[in-house]
């Protein structure tokens, strides 16, 4: 059968000197499923090449353009051609990408946020839809084991009826202007045509915010937010603060900072219950802290026979032997690479369940967790603009 042999993939974007394509391809590459075999992995056609040739790629297909790349791929055998495009450029690119992918029969992996605004965001799900194509979404955070059991003990009712969840996303690297010096990651997040309408919010703040829907299946209904530029001259915002009131009575507070000075990458989370309380540390993803009501607080840690058989099933190695950021990463592109080799084998009612508590066979963030995170950013921009009027958070029909 077509499917029992590697997925073939294509990467836009991830050239010389970019983080994040070579996160996606350490984590695609990890469970021996994916074979890149082509690439547009650059705006500069000289950098796409010799990305190329660092990753030994038949130079024919290593393309100048991302339309290139996609009528080149498409005119080829259907046992030559790539399965999947992967989408790792700047956010102002994503859309544009995933369409022009889809619509010549390509499956999408595409970096968040998903687009630059709710409106395209919004006309990217219509493609989707109508492609009948799998769209994932890397809110890689997701990925983790511990992460998963957390959303597990929710889903089970050891937390009881949710009250509060607090996230929190602090880094420092832009307390400096760095973007002026041609940091290349800061110059493009900086720049409102390149990220959008939010730099912070934008770029840690809606994995905050995702990270506290996929445990819980909250949705927001309403939130005020503070945006602050400390740093003089910067077009957007390098510090926020959100008050949350979701639907059915929870409260929610999220902040996210890049300039808090001496913070690394410190996601974290807390959510509390009636029953009992969790909290979970992005550099300490290993562990989750679970307290039940009346009892000694109890750390709960990955690969062990006590944690639930979703967690096991995202686990690779014994305990004690730490799994992090690669692993998590690589856990979205399994379970999509899964739900790929289902389409290809025809099988289009087993469906991915996102980050919004429905239940599905393939456990990836999607197009709706796309659509979801833009109107976060939005609806942030907005209050934020108003000097944080309450706002009401759109209602979507996923």
């Amino acid at each position: 059968m077509a499917t029992k042999r590697k997925l073939r993939y294509g990467m836009v974007g991830g050239g010389q000197n970019a983080f994040i394509g070579a996160v996606h391809r350490l984590a695609a590459n990890l469970d021996g499923q994916i074979e890149l075999v082509a690439g547009a992995f650059s705006s500069d056609a000289k950098n796409s090449q010799t990305t190329g040739e660092q990753l030994f790629l038949n130079p024919s297909r290593v393309y100048a353009t991302y339309e290139a790349m996609a009528k080149g791929e498409a005119a080829l055998p259907a046992d030559e051609r790539i399965d999947f495009v992967s989408i790792v450029t700047p956010n102002f690119l994503h859309a544009p990408v995933a369409i022009e992918f889809l619509k010549r029969g390509f499956h999408v992996v595409c970096d968040k946020p998903m687009t630059l605004t709710v409106k395209e965001a919004k006309a990217l799900r219509e493609v989707v839809r109508k492609s009948g194509k799998v769209f994932a979404l890397t809110h890689n955070y997701t990925g983790y084991p511990m992460v998963k059991e957390a959303r597990e003990l929710v889903r089970t009712g050891k937390l009881g009826k949710i009250l509060k969840v607090v996230a929190e996303y602090p880094q420092g690297w832009l307390l400096d202007k760095i973007e002026d010096s041609g940091q290349k990651q800061a110059a493009w997040r900086a720049d409102p045509k390149k990220a959008g309408a939010s730099c912070c919010v934008g770029d840690i703040g809606t994995h905050a915010e995702n990270l506290g829907r996929y445990i819980t299946g909250l949705r927001i209904e309403e939130l005020c937010a503070e945006f602050t530029s400390f740093i003089p001259g910067r077009k957007l915002e390098d510090d926020a603060n959100m008050l949350i009131r979701y639907h059915g009575g929870a409260k929610g507070v999220l902040h996210c900072s890049q300039i808090s000075c001496g913070e690394e990458n410190n996601l974290n989370i807390r959510v509390y219950g009636t029953k009992g309380s969790l909290a979970w540390q992005q550099e300490h993803p290993n562990e989750l802290k679970f307290i039940a009501k009346g009892e000694a607080a109890r750390i709960l840690r990955r690969g062990n026979d006590y944690v639930s058989d979703v967690a096991k099933k995202f686990t690779r190695l014994p305990f004690g032997h730490p799994e992090a950021f690669i692993e998590a990463f690589a856990n979205i592109y399994l379970e999509a690479v899964a739900a790929i080799r289902a389409s290809i084998a025809g099988q289009p009612s087993l469906k991915s369940s996102g980050s919004a508590g429905k239940k599905g066979t393939f456990d990836h963030p999607t197009v709706d967790d796309g659509v979801e995170g833009m109107a976060f950013i939005e609806t942030c921009v907005k209050s934020a603009a108003s000097n944080g009027k309450w706002t009401k958070f759109p209602k979507f029909q996923n």
